[in-house]
């Protein structure tokens, strides 16, 4: 099976040509390529398939199988793959996902894409879309004695927000593992753990749901913009600076959120 390994700011993926090659059972394949010491290695693996509504769809499987409704780095790859490999030679394409139909503007270059800009679509703040079970999308958890608050949205994908708290990096892994399958969360949610550093610029901490710490999550940037901007630490555009680089969103007036960020390809194999 040929592959390409690519990553968005170390947020890394294997991306397959589903469109010509059938993948049966992709949750099994995904814990097979994504295992760092057996496999490829990689944060998920991304299934590029037809679709009837835009120009293809993106499946992707998260290291441990799960299969969630969108990437948002993910989908930059998915974009830059589809360009460069001429499946769909575009600049302005439409990728379907589970979360609806995602349109992005690639960056150009010597005729390679580079970088992407996304239509995220809104940030829904309603309890019950996110999901979350509580009354209200602000919830507050113990965490070792202290009570932190964690302002919850939906990208497509569930997140929970703290500005309150931003954990080095022994404390981390056991703060992420927790709140992911809290019981606040039914469907678990994807963690940041941020610090506005100013007006124009936020650093984040990321746990992704059934990946774990990632260096870099896309829909986390978007949803840190919309609850750093909704708790007014954030201004409607900003940079998130996640270890693996910076995300630019604009939080603009139609009320979609639009990410910039760079797609890299790091390599071209086969599995057996």
């Amino acid at each position: 099976m040929r592959f390409v390994k690519m990553h968005g700011i170390g947020n890394d993926f294997i991306v397959v040509d589903a469109i010509h090659n059938e993948i049966p059972d992709p949750a099994t394949l995904a814990r097979r390529l994504c295992a760092r010491r057996f496999g490829v290695g990689a944060d998920g693996l991304i299934l590029m398939c037809p679709s009837e509504r835009g120009d293809a769809m993106m499946r992707i499987f998260n290291s441990d199988g799960s299969e969630p409704e969108m990437c948002g780095n993910g989908v930059r790859c998915a974009a830059k793959f589809l360009y460069d490999s001429g499946l769909c030679r575009k600049a302005e394409l439409d990728v379907d996902t589970l979360a609806g139909i995602k349109h992005i503007s690639l960056d150009i270059q010597d005729g390679r894409a580079v970088a992407a800009t996304v239509d995220m679509g809104c940030p829904d703040f309603a309890p019950e879309r996110i999901p979350v079970a509580a009354d209200s999308n602000l919830v507050r958890v113990n965490l070792d004695g202290r009570e932190v608050s964690f302002l919850c949205v939906s990208m497509g994908n569930p997140h929970a927000v703290t500005f309150e708290l931003y954990p080095d990096d022994a404390d981390f892994p056991a703060l992420g593992a927790f709140m992911e399958s809290h019981p606040l969360f039914p469907a678990k949610a994807n963690i940041e753990f941020c610090r506005a550093d100013s007006p124009t610029h936020a650093s984040v901490k990321v746990w992704e749901r059934g990946c774990g710490a990632t260096l870099a999550c896309g829909t986390g940037s978007c949803a840190v913009l919309a609850a750093g901007t909704s708790l007014g630490l954030l201004k409607r555009s900003a940079e998130i600076q996640l270890p693996g680089g910076v995300l630019r969103d604009e939080w603009a007036e139609d009320n979609h959120i639009y990410m910039t960020g760079p797609a890299e390809t790091v390599y071209i194999g086969e599995f057996e």
